[in-house]
């Protein structure tokens, strides 16, 4: 993705501010800056079928709302208190198994989520660990309701 690309997605004010920059030179790709600057599966879903928490050992917590329709995953978000890895790495794992059936959501691994945001920092890849298990153990405990 070109530098014109991204600024117009993220927006002229963030790049004005130099975010972009640092999570670039810190080592996210362009990929990974676009998920946490626009953060488009962030937030709550009023109609979750399922809700789980979970903190990491960095102390980073996600929790994950879940909504599946016909065994098919039909929408997830999460809530993120942590930094731009954490971020990139829940939204990418929604693009993951947002339409798949909950089978399939529950097999994403950490290889999966990588490959998407191409890179970040190598000091960050327990978040995306964080991003899938948060949703595995989501996806266990509405398989356990039912």
């Amino acid at each position: 993705m070109k530098d014109q690309e991204l600024s117009e997605i993220i927006g002229t004010a963030y790049q004005s501010n130099g975010m972009v920059e640092m999570l670039a030179k810190a080592g996210y790709s362009d990929i990974a800056i676009q998920y946490y600057m626009q953060k488009p599966y962030m937030g709550a879903l009023a109609d979750a079928d399922q809700v789980s928490e979970m903190t990491g050992t960095c102390g980073d917590t996600m929790a994950v709302y879940l909504k599946v329709n016909d065994n098919v995953v039909d929408d997830v978000r999460y809530e993120v208190m942590g930094c731009a890895g954490a971020v990139s790495a829940a939204m990418a794992a929604v693009d993951l198994v947002k339409g798949k059936t909950i089978e399939e959501a529950r097999r994403l691994a950490d290889g999966d989520v990588f490959r998407v945001l191409q890179e970040i920092p190598v000091k960050k890849h327990h978040c995306i660990q964080l991003a899938v298990k948060a949703l595995h153990k989501t996806i266990d405990e509405y398989q356990q309701k039912k």
